[in-house]
C-alpha cells in the first residue's frame, strides 16, 4: 500500500475508478430501490417478482433523473459549496509571495498547469486540494500552516496537495462525495419524516415502509462510505509517496505532518465531507471495539504510521 506504483499507472486507476463510481453508485440507487419494493408491495404468502419487475421499471427513468440532476449541479458548483462550506477565500499573490513561489516552482517541475490558491483563516495547521478539472484545480491552505511551518516543510504539503490533483484523486474524491451526499440526502429526509410526520399522518402500513425506506437507504449509504473511504486511505499513502518524490526531501513532510498532528482541526470547517479532504484528518481518539469501528471509517491512515515510511525513504 505504502510503494508509489508510478504517476502514469495511478491515473489510469483512479480514471477506471471514477468510471465505476459514475457507475457504481446509480446501480447502487436503483439496488435500493428494488428492495424497497420488493419490502413494500402487497404480496399473499410470498414475494410477486412480475408485479416488483412492474413497478421497478416504471420508477427506474425517475431515479435516473434525479441522480443525474443531483450530480449536474454539485458538479457544477462543487467549488463554491466547498469554499463556503471550508470557509476558505482567494489567496491574491500579492498577500504572499512565498506561497506562490513555491506553487508556482513545484508545479513547473512536473510541467504542471498552476491551481488556484486558497486561504482559510484558521490557525490549526491544514491543507487540502479540490476540483475536478483545471479550471477548478484549487490547493487550499490554513493560515496556520503558512505560518508555522518552514520553507522546506510547506513545499512538502503543497506537493502532496498536487500530487492528489496529478493523481486525479481529487476528482475521484469528489465524484464519490457527490453521491454518497445521495444517500445522505435520502436517510436525513426520510428519517425526519419518520420524526416528524409519520405517526401523525400515516397509518401503520405507511409507516413500516417509510421504516423500510430509512433502513434501507441507511444501509447504502454505510456501504458507499466504506467503500470511499477505503480508497481515501490508500491515496494518502500515495501523495506523500509522490511528494517525496518531487521534493526529494521526505523527512521535511515527514516533519510537517509530525507539527499537523498537534493541531489540525480546522474549526471553521463544519463539513464531514470537506474535512475528509485534508491533509490530516481523524476521528476522536478511541480503544477497544470503538477504536476498530472509528478506524473502518477513518477518511485517512494513521499519521504515525505516514510519517515512519517516509523517514525510511
Amino acid at each position: 500500500m505504502a510503494n508509489y506504483v508510478g504517476i502514469q499507472t495511478q491515473i489510469r486507476r483512479n480514471n477506471f475508478r471514477s468510471v465505476l463510481l459514475l457507475l457504481g453508485f446509480p446501480l447502487l440507487v436503483l439496488a435500493a430501490v428494488y428492495v424497497f419494493l420488493m419490502l413494500t408491495l402487497p404480496y399473499e404468502g410470498q414475494i410477486d417478482h412480475s408485479r416488483v419487475s412492474e413497478a421497478f421499471v416504471q420508477v427506474i427513468p425517475g431515479v435516473l433523473i434525479a441522480v443525474a440532476i443531483w450530480f449536474a449541479i454539485a458538479f457544477l458548483f462543487h467549488s463554491t459549496m466547498i469554499n463556503k462550506a471550508a470557509g476558505s477565500r482567494t489567496l491574491e499573490r500579492k498577500e504572499n509571495m512565498r506561497i506562490y513561489n513555491l506553487v508556482e516552482n513545484l508545479c513547473m517541475s512536473k510541467g504542471m498547469k498552476m491551481p488556484r490558491v486558497n486561504i482559510i483563516e484558521d490557525q490549526a495547521l491544514n491543507a487540502f486540494a479540490s476540483g475536478i478539472n483545471e479550471k477548478t484545480y484549487t490547493v487550499t491552505l490554513t493560515r496556520g500552516i503558512i505560518e508555522k511551518l518552514n520553507d522546506e516543510e510547506l513545499e512538502g504539503v503543497i506537493a502532496h496537495e498536487l500530487m492528489h490533483i496529478r493523481n486525479r484523486d481529487v476528482r475521484l474524491l469528489i465524484i464519490s462525495i457527490i453521491f454518497v451526499g445521495i444517500f445522505s440526502f435520502v436517510a436525513q429526509i426520510l428519517f425526519r419524516s419518520m420524526i416528524y410526520g409519520g405517526g401523525r399522518r400515516r397509518g401503520k402500513g405507511d409507516n413500516r415502509a417509510l421504516l423500510i425506506a430509512m433502513v434501507i437507504a441507511f444501509v447504502a449509504f454505510l456501504l458507499s462510505m466504506v467503500f470511499r473511504f477505503a480508497i481515501s486511505r490508500k491515496r494518502e499513502y500515495m501523495a506523500d509517496s509522490g511528494a517525496a518524490e518531487m521534493t526529494k526531501k521526505p523527512r521535511a513532510l515527514a516533519s510537517a505532518l509530525r507539527k499537523i498532528s498537534g493541531n489540525y482541526r480546522v474549526q471553521t470547517v463544519k463539513s464531514d465531507d470537506v474535512a475528509e479532504l485534508f491533509i490530516e484528518n481523524r476521528p476522536d481518539r478511541s480503544s477497544g471495539l470503538m477504536a476498530a469501528i472509528t478506524g473502518l471509517f477513518a477518511t485517512h491512515p494513521p499519521i504515525e504510521k505516514r510519517i515512519k515510511i517516509l523517514e525510511q525513504f
